[in-house]
């Protein structure tokens, strides 16, 4: 506990790192004051069957990554979903499209055209999504709900939800420059454990009136958490280190070379990216029939809209671990790792450079991609089981998936920033040994 207040003080002392903490902190409370204010037009009394109709479901998903804004109709209420699409999208034709690819090896200023386009595509997304959502409302919320109607009505409201999203990816992007952490991330996450204090409280109230076991079953199921959230940290952080020898080489005065590093080759490279591909393609039957008819759904619709049954279940950790493969395959290239190597000087110990290399690298990546894209789709589809188990739907998503590994990520990743500033200023880490590794791939 000293060390802790020791560490605060510290954080307190360095101007720049204080004043970055607390631009984040008041950007962050500026987009959750948004998630509160309601579409001009609707009366917010009147949002209970809204709320009902994302308490469970692929719904209540939807609403957890907005933070809440979707149920409440806010001006907030596509969050920032359209632009992480937008961003895929964009990757994937980096993959395939020889444009993209150059715009990939120009630098920063393909990075900045890159960024252009993602944007043009989210606004396209928005100009698709909004009118879905406000025939949602439409459909789920009473003719006295709407005071605007008509076509003034959806015309506005699709401008002030495309606005809206517009306005979080700005926050995401100044939380980025001049605050701590990766803004885009923090605001998913921030919107994800907004929810945990209701979801803890709703557990505990259920396990001593309606489902039984009182304080003991509330106290196992934490436990329960804890083991899942120290069991995804080391998933983030595994790594397989390949030792490398440099040749020693001499540049003027001085020695390079001659010693062995290292090269950490990580048991899940592509982060939470697989599962976000696979829920995208999971939500396809939601989108196909409407949210509107969601919950009138049958046949193929129906039974993958079920998020706890089985076939839901096994075709989503089935395309979690091909898509973790596809991903991993993309960011790692064992050829241009060998030619690296190479041209510094360096080989691993007992293996010929060039193709040999190439072939080791990869078997060694396949060996550690099998686990861990098991493993990972084990996580993903762990709240199912703590649903089975008896826990409530809303705590349960907390127990696995996208959200568990998105806050477990994007807090390493903030904490391993804070602790850079601290050491870079010679004052202690975050840890009493060894250092924090951020999982960078989180979003």
């Amino acid at each position: 506990m000293k060390r802790l207040f020791e560490t605060l003080k510290n954080i307190w002392k360095i101007e720049d790192l204080k004043s970055r903490i607390l631009t984040t902190l008041g950007l962050i409370l500026i987009y959750r004051l948004g998630t509160k204010v309601v579409l001009p037009g609707i009366d917010p009394s009147m949002l209970n069957a809204l709320k009902d109709q994302t308490a469970s479901g692929v719904l209540g998903l939807l609403d957890m990554f907005s933070g809440g804004a979707f149920s409440n109709a806010s001006i907030f209420a596509l969050g920032i979903m359209p632009y992480i699409s937008a961003s895929i999208v964009v990757q994937l034709l980096g993959m395939v499209v020889p444009y993209f690819q150059r715009l990939q090896r120009e630098g920063e200023s393909g990075r900045r055209k890159m960024n252009q386009i993602t944007r043009y595509l989210t606004l396209i997304i928005l100009v698709l999504q909004g009118p879905s959502y406000i025939a949602n409302l439409h459909a789920q919320l009473p003719a006295a709900a709407f005071v605007l109607k008509g076509t003034f009505f959806t015309v506005s409201s699709v401008v002030i939800l495309a606005a809206g999203t517009m306005f979080i990816m700005w926050l995401g992007e100044r939380i980025t420059d001049r605050g701590i952490g990766n803004g885009i991330s923090l605001i998913i996450m921030i919107g994800i454990i907004a929810r945990l204090p209701q979801s803890l409280w709703v557990e505990l109230v259920s396990r001593f009136t309606g489902k039984g076991g009182g304080l003991v079953m509330f106290i196992l199921e934490m436990v329960a958490l804890a083991i899942v959230i120290l069991l995804t940290i080391l998933l983030i952080q595994g790594t397989r280190r390949i030792p490398v020898q440099y040749a020693k080489r001499i540049v003027g005065n001085k020695q390079y070379g001659g010693v062995r590093q290292y090269i950490p080759l990580k048991v899940n490279a592509s982060g939470v990216m697989p599962i976000i591909f696979a829920q995208a393609i999971m939500f396809l039957p939601i989108v196909l029939v409407g949210f509107a008819n969601s919950d009138s759904a049958t046949g193929l619709a129906a039974t993958l809209s079920n998020t706890t049954g089985f076939w839901y279940n096994f075709i989503s950790a089935v395309l979690i671990v091909l898509f973790t493969y596809f991903y991993t395959a993309i960011i790692i290239n064992p050829t241009q790792m060998a030619e690296d190597m190479k041209k510094n000087g360096g080989f691993i110990p007992g293996v010929k450079p060039g193709r040999k290399t190439v072939e080791f690298l990869d078997t060694i990546m396949s060996r550690i991609t099998l686990p861990g894209s098991i493993f990972l789709a084990i996580v993903a589809i762990m709240p199912a089981f703590a649903m089975i188990a008896g826990v409530e739907q809303s705590f349960a998503y907390f127990y696995g998936g996208t959200s568990l590994l998105i806050m477990v990520g994007v807090i390493l990743d903030t904490l391993q920033q804070i602790e850079s500033h601290l050491l870079m200023r010679h004052y202690d880490g975050l840890m009493k040994s060894g250092r924090i590794k951020g999982g960078r791939s989180a979003i």
